[in-house]
């Protein structure tokens, strides 16, 4: 076995492993009802599990493979810096301008992001998925998502 390299990715991992620890921590005390009639905890605490064991395997893997190169280069780190900066603008636009408005500015800005040529189809994609975002939760599923502007 050779010398242990801690890096980001390994700090990632741990981050991961105590969300899934604390997820099962805090579902557990919801109840799991019965298998005819699920109680609320009864997912999250499968998911926390999940991602406990899932990060507690991917750890250990971390930690036996030796290698010096980096986990990302300059672009793949702007990108993923650009993505989460995005992700974040996303969640603290939608009070103000609506789901869908955030929604269609993300979803563009993503494709912007990851290089998607033209401006036919990012503006497809985006309007497609702000529409089908829309049809499903507002028609279908009745869930009143944030309306912000257009109110």
């Amino acid at each position: 076995m050779g010398k242990a390299v801690i890096r980001l990715e390994t700090g990632f991992i741990l981050l991961l492993l105590a969300v899934g620890i604390a997820v099962t921590v805090i579902s557990w005390g919801y109840g799991f009802g019965t298998l005819a009639r699920p109680g609320p905890g009864l997912y999250p605490v499968f998911v926390g599990v999940a991602i406990a064991v899932f990060s507690l395997f991917l750890l250990l893997s971390t930690l036996r493979t030796e290698t010096s190169k980096p986990v990302l280069n300059r672009n793949e780190a702007r990108t993923l810096i650009l993505m989460t900066a995005t992700f974040c603008v996303w969640i603290v636009a939608m009070p103000v301008l609506g789901y869908v408005i955030v929604t269609f500015l993300a979803a563009f800005a993503f494709c912007w992001i990851l290089k998607l040529g033209g401006w036919w189809k990012p503006l497809a994609l985006s309007g497609g998925t702000a529409l089908f975002i829309y049809v499903l939760f507002d028609y279908w599923l009745y869930i009143d998502l944030p309306r912000g502007i257009l109110e």
